[in-house]
């Protein structure tokens, strides 16, 4: 039985889509059949495994009722990844939603047998707290909340923690949080060394061992429409993306 993953955090430039792309990326390269939903209008996360933003049907489709995830799903030129894709128009999705009574459960009723057939699903939020992250964490069993080590970071996390307690509380009761994990980590600076030690001071149990590098050739990638696995498979942050997908997985 697979896994629902959900990677959140409702503050821009953190990570987030980083973090999905490369934990889908290397998991499915370990073997296991991977499923990344790309749920930000952006499509950052389509174009970064080599699709076009124009895809047809997308996650949008699967918003609307029109199919499943399992579905729409297409392949990638990863081996045992698959892509279900965003499109701007999905930032419709955000005005339509909150209209229709029961809208929080779209995504979870268009999960169909993703379980069944994929071991690992990874749902790439949008940075808000909006309709299609409340989908997703709706949707998930386990959420990943990338944190970047800057000041401002820290600050949006007791509006996510609040967030994800109300879901719990509300409308899925069996999602809990997987772990976060630090990113664009810069330990030669006082800040960065700062903010690693008081998120690991007051969340202990859940941050992530690993820690992501501020690194270039993990900015680059997403131009080659690859992960940085596949771009540059030694460098600091595809080593570090390897060791958080085995830590990651070894969690679950």
């Amino acid at each position: 039985m697979g896994t629902v993953y959900a990677i959140a955090n409702q503050k821009g430039g953190v990570g987030k889509t980083t973090t999905a792309v490369n934990i889908a990326a290397c998991v499915a390269e370990a073997g296991y059949p991977t499923l990344l939903v790309d749920l930000d209008p952006q499509a950052n996360a389509t174009v970064g495994v080599g699709l076009p933003k124009d895809c047809e049907p997308s996650v949008y489709d699967c918003l609307c009722g029109e199919g499943t995830l399992p579905e729409l799903a297409r392949p990638t030129a990863i081996e045992g990844l698959d892509v279900v894709p965003s499109t701007p128009d999905l930032a419709g999705a955000s005005v339509e939603l909150p209209r229709v009574a029961g809208s929080e459960t779209r995504l979870r009723d268009a999960l169909g047998d993703v379980r069944e057939r994929y071991l690992f699903t990874v749902l790439d939020c949008p940075p808000s707290l909006g309709p299609l992250t409340v989908n997703a964490l709706v949707a998930a069993d386990r959420v990943i909340v990338p944190v970047q080590t800057e000041y401002f970071a820290l600050e949006g996390l007791a509006d996510l923690l609040d967030t994800l307690s109300l879901i719990q509380r509300e409308l899925n009761p069996r999602l809990t949080i997987a772990g976060m994990i630090l990113t664009m980590h810069d330990a030669r600076t006082r800040l960065g060394q700062d903010v690693e030690r008081e998120v690991r001071q007051h969340f202990p149990e859940l941050v992530f061992e690993t820690v992501i590098p501020r690194n270039v050739r993990v900015g680059e990638a997403p131009s080659y429409g690859v992960p940085v696995t596949r771009h540059d498979p030694h460098c600091s942050g595809s080593l570090a993306y390897l060791k958080l997908a085995k830590e990651v997985a070894a969690r679950a």
